[in-house]
């Protein structure tokens, strides 16, 4: 298990990495129906919503990666990855019940069977690796500690809020605390497109949400023009947001500015955790609308996660990214329209705010795209 070359040329997600997300399909799926049904019952249950999303969020972190690093791809390399996958499987199973309960007896179980396969690859790279044996023992020490740390955690406190987010911080700080003795081979390109890919797994699963959504007023013969309108809308919305991400591919920034991969890659989870919370609200928007409903929070479901996805889309790639993703003004106006829009208009249908979220990100792209093709012809392609 020696490390991959950083200028590897041509290197992309292997076969084996796309079937590994796939079963984290399954548990976005499990946050986001419940998180949106949560909203729907009028109390949005957003830090269980984080919190779980968090550790779907780091599992696919540690083992992208670490992958981009030492994906050998041989027998024991796959055994140990489709260990993994079981261990994802058995996480989302247990969402339901820690999203809606705060019941989170299942989700460290899965972990643990993740982070065990986990360190069991990290001990493997340390000793056929001796240049990075030291970073290699540092990370399997660090997961393994800490796998402790969340099973007593829950043993003890039911899992306390101050205590999970304790356990968060020490989390992000392995990586950079196992760094230190020398750096792994990450490969920037590679890394830039599995970000990639799983933005489009989110994008996805709001097609999902919004679909559950769309079915259900389907099955009440609830067909009107503001679920017309909604629907449409929330398709131009999702259309927009995938633009603005593709828009700006990151590549090369971080093979050019590699100290800067921890600000990016640990802001995407506000980048993650937005598109998957945009599908939630696009459910509820979507029966909301069927019913010719009014509801200023329904329409915050949606303005919410878009302002979060733009300011920290924004802030994630303004190190890496030349030219950026927007100017400040630009941004912060755009995030401060799309968050008024509930606000001012609210005896207005939810459909007629979700509309004109998705006008102002068409607007937005819009703008952008023109500028990017003025200055520099062949930026806007959506290339990683």
């Amino acid at each position: 298990m020696a490390a991959r070359p950083i200028d590897e040329p041509h290197r992309s997600a292997s076969p084996l990495e796309l079937l590994f997300d796939l079963t984290f399909v399954v548990a976005v799926a499990a946050v986001t129906a419940e998180f949106a049904h949560s909203i729907a019952d009028g109390h949005a249950a957003v830090v269980d919503f984080l919190m779980v999303f968090f550790c779907i969020w780091w599992a696919w972190m540690n083992f992208t990666w670490f992958a981009s690093s030492y994906d050998t791809d041989d027998a024991l390399y796959r055994l140990l990855t489709m260990l993994q996958m079981a261990g994802v499987l058995v996480l989302a199973a247990g969402v339901p019940a820690a999203t809606a309960e705060s019941d989170y007896s299942a989700v460290p179980f899965g972990y643990l069977i993740m982070r065990i396969a986990l360190a069991a690859l990290w001990l493997r790279a340390g000793y056929e690796d001796p240049e990075r044996r030291r970073t290699a023992f540092r990370y399997a020490g660090g997961i393994l500690t800490l796998n402790l740390a969340w099973i007593l955690a829950l043993l003890l406190t039911h899992m306390a809020l101050w205590l999970f987010v304790v356990l968060v911080v020490l989390e992000l700080a392995v990586p950079m605390w196992a760094e230190r003795p020398r750096a792994t081979n990450w490969h920037p390109h590679h890394i830039a497109e599995r970000y990639g890919l799983f933005v489009i797994i989110l994008l996805g699963e709001s097609v999902l949400a919004a679909s559950r959504g769309v079915q259900k007023a389907l099955a009440a013969g609830d067909i009107s023009s503001s679920f017309v309108l909604v629907a449409g809308a929330g398709l131009v919305l999702l259309f927009a947001l995938w633009w603005l991400y593709f828009l700006h591919p990151a590549g090369q920034g971080l093979s050019e500015r590699r100290a800067a991969s921890y600000r990016w890659g640990y802001g995407h989870f506000f980048v993650f955790a937005a598109l998957a919370a945009v599908g939630a609200g696009l459910e509820v928007a979507v029966e909301e609308a069927a019913h010719e409903s009014s509801s200023t929070t329904v329409g915050y479901a949606v303005a919410i996660p878009v302002a979060v996805y733009l300011l920290t889309l924004w802030l994630v790639h303004a190190p890496v990214i030349t030219p950026p993703v927007a100017t400040p003004a630009l941004i912060l106006g755009c995030v401060t329209l799309v968050l008024l829009l509930p606000l001012v208009l609210p005896a207005v249908a939810v459909a007629v705010a979700v509309a004109g979220v998705a006008v102002l990100l068409a607007a937005l792209v819009t703008v952008r795209a023109n500028q990017l093709a003025g200055s520099s012809p062949g930026v806007t392609r959506p290339h990683s």
